[in-house]
């Protein structure tokens, strides 16, 4: 790291007028952040003045190598060491099918995941539903366990990209999520220092998704593609659908059944197609494949015979959860409550307000208002209508699974749902395509 004195009002007067930050620059800054000299509130103005006047690509490399030597980094024998990243959005449990899939296929899956961050959910938040699940591993375990086990789940362990965690951490309460350049270095730091061989990206654009549209999907996409090219990974990115929740279940033991539902072979029709593309495009990257066709016929294969199921099954016994939730979801936190949410009129299904759906999942406890609080994996949504369906007036659109003492909470809900949430239409209204295109 670099030994240069700067100082740090000049460098967020500097970046908040729009002036390129030097490599030194970046990196003193980004290492001051990580030893604790420079505090939260003046990372934070950077954090704005690099959100609202953008970064080049050299400030992105430079962003990228400051946060990725700032821990550790793994390295792994053999080309068959694979990850997947997903930019998030509502309902993406993706991870939980596709990663068990491949690994069965032979892939090795080097996952090192996130908490929630804004309206999105977190892969780790998802897992600890299951009880005893240990996420919180060290990094000599978790190599280990790759090489031993071929699928690992962990949360950012402090050796790797700690000026990340840290970063993440405070770009989910100061409103800057949504930054090409941040999401890039954030991204990339993780995936590099973790020791992957390739990476597989879906980026989510629509109302559920930090990139609202497609052009803004593609620009990000071709910045992490570039970003891993110069540092000789192999990668590929699908731009998909996020404008509606993906599959038809929104938190977290809600989610964690419907993955396993979905290893079982009986989830719903998008979640399983975008989980066997994801995979299929892992399983061809590392080789298993010579063809992407061949490696998805192996993907369907891993699902049709269980082993992929199996697959989750052991990630659960290695890393300490209950693995008889497999069998029976009702070891997994569940709400007793109910609420049946009805249509207040007919017609089809016209859009989403994805987003929201999050912020009232986080109303109900489902995530974090601040850093520091805990999440109640036991509520959450089931969506009965996706986009394109018919609804009839009184029909079921969607139902609350909440506690007793959350009335309060639900009637905002239902109310904020049949206003401002879910839009009608009283024409037919064509379902959105899920996978947009491959860059």
């Amino acid at each position: 790291m670099t030994k240069e004195n700067f100082q740090v009002y000049p460098l967020i007067d500097k970046k908040k007028k729009g002036e390129k930050l030097q490599d030194k620059e970046i990196k003193w800054f980004i290492q001051g952040y990580t030893d604790g000299s420079i505090p939260d509130y003046q990372m934070s103005a950077m954090l704005m003045a690099m959100f609202l006047k953008g970064m080049d690509v050299a400030e992105t490399a430079s962003l990228t190598d400051a946060m990725l030597e700032s821990g550790e980094q793994v390295k792994f024998k053999g080309g068959n060491v694979i990850d997947k990243h997903s930019t998030g959005g509502i309902g993406d449990k993706a991870s939980f099918v596709l990663a068990p899939i491949a690994s069965a296929a032979g892939v090795k899956v080097p996952m090192i995941a996130g908490r929630g961050l804004g309206h999105t959910g977190g892969t780790v938040d998802k897992i600890e539903a299951i009880s005893g699940f240990n996420t919180a591993l060290d990094l000599k375990t978790f190599q280990q366990k790759l090489n031993e086990e071929g699928l690992v789940l962990i949360g950012q362990t402090p050796e790797i990209a700690p000026a990340d965690r840290l970063i993440y951490a405070l770009r989910d309460v100061t409103a800057t999520i949504d930054s090409i350049p941040l999401i890039t270095a954030s991204i990339m730091s993780k995936k590099l220092a973790e020791g992957a061989n390739g990476i597989v990206f879906d980026i989510k654009y629509g109302t559920g998704a930090f990139m609202r549209n497609p052009k803004d999907a593609r620009a990000l996409g071709k910045s992490l593609i570039q970003t891993s090219k110069r540092f000789k990974k192999k990668a590929v990115a699908l731009i998909t659908d996020m404008n509606q929740p993906l599959g038809n279940m929104v938190g977290h033991s809600n989610e964690i059944i419907e993955s396993i539902e979905t290893l079982k072979g009986r989830g719903p029709k998008d979640l399983t197609d975008l989980s066997i593309e994801l995979a299929a495009h892992m399983i061809h990257q590392a080789g298993i494949d010579k063809t992407f066709e061949k490696a998805k016929k192996r993907a369907l294969e891993m699902v049709s015979s269980g082993k992929a199921l199996a697959e989750f099954r052991k990630l659960l016994k290695s890393q300490g959860g209950d693995e008889r939730v497999v069998d029976d979801y009702s070891l997994l936190p569940q709400a007793k409550v109910k609420t049946e949410i009805k249509a207040l009129k007919s017609g089809y299904i016209k859009m989403f307000q994805n987003a929201e759906i999050g912020l009232l999942l986080i109303e109900l406890g489902g995530g974090r208002k601040m850093k520091t609080d805990k999440i109640d994996h036991a509520v959450g949504f089931e969506f009965h209508k996706k986009i394109g369906d018919q609804v009839k007036k009184g029909e079921t659109i969607f139902t609350i699974s909440h506690h007793d003492h959350q009335k309060d909470a639900v009637e905002k809900i239902k109310n904020t749902f049949l206003k401002e949430v879910i839009v009608m239409s009283a024409m037919k209204v064509k379902a959105p395509k899920l996978i947009l295109e491959k860059l």
